[in-house]
């Protein structure tokens, strides 16, 4: 198992590579309404200068081999419209993370996020070989805990103050994972979503 950063396309959402180029088009849908940065863990990068090093950040940890970034383009409207990462990678355990997403407000409750978690999960488990996609969240994010469980995560418990946010906020979080002998399932659940 070994992500490298691919193009990945479905009918709603094309996932790229992240790149310094995507900084203004990802900065102009953040700054839409940056509410919905609320559950990251930094500040959100509302200048040029702060996106590029928040991209130049993830490019950094890609280099290393522990994430993979994506940006989210709509296909509607060809426009970036927010982000993605495999992280927490382990090659040996066949492991990964999906996390650091966030999608500007005009295309949340689109078809977008699910196709673009489908998307993911399916190159982790039918191409990678993954065991295990795990997913996790702020305790107090509530959308997000139902968005994971909705495409098929199992919730797994809570981290107690497991990591510090912005304001020195030691949050809990709560961990979801999909398993390979779960993923037929899950698959067949979002190919309905989706609608076929």
């Amino acid at each position: 198992m070994d992500p490298r950063p691919i193009p990945l396309e479905g009918r709603h959402v094309r996932l790229e590579p992240l790149t310094l180029a995507h900084a203004p088009a990802l900065l102009a849908a953040l700054a839409e309404d940056a509410s919905i940065w609320q559950w990251m863990s930094i500040e959100p990068p509302l200048s040029l200068e702060a996106m590029e090093t928040h991209i130049r950040s993830a490019l950094d940890a890609q280099a290393s081999g522990g994430q993979v970034a994506f940006v989210q383009v709509s296909l509607a409207d060809g426009r970036a419209c927010g982000a993605t990462r495999y992280l927490n990678i382990s090659r040996t355990d066949r492991g990964l993370e999906i996390g650091w997403t966030w999608i500007g407000k005009r295309w949340q409750r689109t078809a977008i996020n699910t196709e673009a978690k489908f998307l993911l999960l399916r190159h982790a488990f039918e191409v990678l070989g993954a065991a295990r996609v795990q997913l996790k969240t702020d305790a107090r994010n509530l959308q997000s805990q139902a968005a994971i469980a909705r495409i098929g995560g199992v919730r797994e418990g809570v981290l107690r103050k497991y990591q510090k946010t912005r304001g020195d906020f030691l949050r809990d979080t709560v961990m979801f994972s999909i398993i390979d002998d779960e993923w037929p399932a899950v698959k067949e659940r979002l190919v309905a979503r989706l609608g076929g």
